[in-house]
C-alpha cells in the first residue's frame, strides 16, 4: 500500500545500513513473515521495542511514588498500579502501531498533520517534560550509587550521565540489538532485586488480593499518589519512543505483512509491560508489608526507605534495593536521551549533539543535586509533572490511530478508540484535581 497523500508529504529517510547482528536479526524476521518460523521462535526477532519502552515504566520515579503509596496507605492502591498498566499496554501498542503503519514517529506525524503553532507548542512542552523526566533518572541513579559505594550525590549524578553515553554508544557501534540486550539485562537486575524484597518482606496474600479487587481512595492525599503513581507509570516520552523504535525497524511491504509486524509486536508489549507491571506492584507491596504494617508510614524518601530495609529485612535488601534503582536510573536515562532526540527530530526536523541535549536536560537534576534540595520529593514531584504532559502525547495519538486514510488496514477500532478516549478523560480529570489540589495547598 503506497503511503496516504497526507504521509507522502514528509520525506522518510532510507533505513541504514544493518550491521551484522542487525542483519540476522532482520533476515529472521522475514522467515517468520513468510510462516517458516513458528510460536515464540517466530516472535523472537521482533522482541525489543517493548522493552526499552518499558523501562520508563521501572525508572526510579517509581520507586518514589510506589514506595511513598505503600507506605502510607498499605495495600491499597495496589489496583491504581494495575489499571496504570492496562492503561500503558494500550498505549504503548497504539504507539507502535503508528510506527508500524505509517513508518513514522509520533512527532513527524504531528508536524504533517498539525499547524506550525501547534508543533511548535508540543514541541516545548515535551522538551519540559524530557527535563522532568532526567531530573528522576539521574536523581535515582545517584542515590543509587550513593547508596552503595557512599558516592557524594554531585558525581554520583555525573557518573549516571558518563554511564548513560556508554550505553548508549552500544547502539553505534553493535546496533539495536546490543542495545536492546543491556537494557535487558538492567530490567533483569530490578526484577531480581524486588523478587528478593517481596519474597522477604512477608506480605500479606489478603491484602494484595484485596487491594487489587477493591477500587478505593481514602481522602485527597491517596488521589494525590494515585496521580504521581499513574504520571510514573504511564510516560509521555516512551508514547514518543516506542512509534520511532517500530517505524523502520521491520518494514512491512504490504497491508498483510504490517499486520503481521503488528501481531508480532503486541506480544512484546503484553511480556515486557506484564513485567514492568510486576516490579511496581513489587514496589508497593515490599512498602506495604516493610514500612506501613511495621509503623512507618511517614517512610516518603528513598534513602530513608532503605535505611528501614535494613533494619527490619536486613542488609542484604538494603544492597538489592540500591542495585535495583541503580539499574533503573542507568537504564532509564539511556532511554530518556533516546526519546529526547525523537522528539526535536520529529517535531521540528532538527537535532543537537547527544552530549548538548543531555547537559540541557540533566541540568535541572543537577542544580536539585548541588543545592541540596530533597532528592525523593523532587522525584515525587517530577512525576507529577510528567502526569501533565501525557495528554499532549496521547490526544494525537488516538486522533491519528483512528485515521483510516494514515492508518490503512491498522486503523484502530470503535471499542479501542473509545477505550483510548476513556483513558485520556481520566488522565485529564486527574490532572485537573492535581491542580486544584495544589493551588488549594498554596493559598
Amino acid at each position: 500500500m503506497p503511503p496516504p497523500a497526507d504521509t507522502a508529504a514528509l520525506p522518510i529517510p532510507p533505513p541504514t545500513i544493518a550491521l551484522p547482528g542487525e542483519r540476522r536479526v532482520l533476515e529472521a524476521a522475514e522467515r517468520s513473515l513468510q510462516g517458516e518460523r513458528r510460536g515464540l521462535r517466530a516472535a523472537w526477532p521482533f522482541l525489543g521495542p517493548a522493552f526499552i519502552a518499558a523501562v520508563a515504566y521501572v525508572d526510579p520515579g517509581n520507586f518514589a511514588t510506589n514506595l511513598a503509596g505503600g507506605a502510607k496507605f498499605g495495600y491499597m492502591l495496589l489496583w491504581v498500579i494495575l489499571a496504570a498498566n492496562l492503561m500503558a499496554m494500550l498505549i504503548q501498542t497504539m504507539s507502535a502501531k503508528l510506527g508500524i503503519a505509517t513508518g513514522m514517529n509520533l512527532p513527524e506525524v504531528c508536524r504533517v498533520k498539525f499547524p506550525r503553532p501547534v508543533t511548535i507548542g508540543l514541541w516545548l512542552q515535551a522538551e519540559l517534560i524530557a527535563m522532568a523526566t532526567d531530573l528522576a533518572e539521574f536523581i535515582g541513579a545517584a542515590l543509587g550509587l550513593n547508596l552503595l559505594f557512599g558516592v557524594p550525590l554531585v558525581w554520583a549524578g555525573l557518573a549516571t550521565g558518563v554511564f548513560a553515553f556508554g550505553i548508549l554508544a552500544l547502539q553505534t557501534r553493535g546496533g539495536f540489538r546490543h542495545l536492546e540486550a543491556v537494557i535487558v539485562g538492567l530490567v533483569g537486575l530490578i526484577v531480581a532485586g524486588f523478587a528478593f524484597e517481596v519474597v522477604n518482606a512477608g506480605a500479606s496474600p489478603h491484602g494484595i488480593a484485596t487491594g487489587l479487587a477493591f477500587p478505593r481512595f481514602s481522602g485527597s492525599e491517596s488521589v494525590l499518589l494515585a496521580a504521581g503513581i499513574l504520571g510514573a507509570t504511564v510516560m509521555p516520552h516512551v508514547i514518543y519512543l516506542h512509534s520511532a523504535l517500530t517505524q523502520r525497524r521491520v518494514v512491512g511491504a504490504t497491508p498483510e505483512a504490517r499486520r503481521r509486524i503488528f501481531r508480532f509486536e503486541l506480544v512484546d508489549v503484553i511480556i515486557a509491560m506484564t513485567i514492568a507491571g510486576v516490579v511496581n506492584m513489587a514496589m508497593l507491596i515490599t512498602a506495604a508489608a516493610v514500612f506501613h504494617a511495621n509503623g512507618f508510614d511517614g517512610v516518603d524518601g528513598i534513602q530513608r526507605a532503605s535505611d528501614v530495609l535494613g533494619q527490619v529485612v536486613g542488609g542484604h535488601a538494603q544492597t538489592m534495593f540500591g542495585v535495583a534503582l541503580l539499574a533503573s536510573g542507568l537504564s532509564s536515562s539511556s532511554v530518556g536521551t533516546l526519546a529526547g532526540q525523537v522528539v526535536m527530530q520529529g517535531f521540528i526536523r532538527r537535532s543537537i549533539p547527544l552530549f548538548v541535549r543531555r547537559g540541557i536536560t540533566m541540568a535541572p537534576a543537577m542544580i536539585v543535586l548541588a543545592i541540596g534540595l530533597d532528592p525523593s520529593k523532587a522525584l515525587v514531584l517530577s512525576q507529577v509533572a510528567l502526569s501533565f504532559g501525557i495528554p499532549f502525547a496521547l490526544v494525537p495519538l488516538v486522533l491519528f490511530c483512528r485515521d483510516k486514510s494514515l492508518m490503512g488496514t491498522l486503523t484502530n477500532r470503535p471499542v479501542t478508540t473509545a477505550a483510548a478516549f476513556a483513558v485520556a478523560t481520566v488522565i485529564v480529570c486527574l490532572n485537573v484535581f492535581l491542580l486544584v489540589q495544589t493551588l488549594s495547598g498554596a493559598l
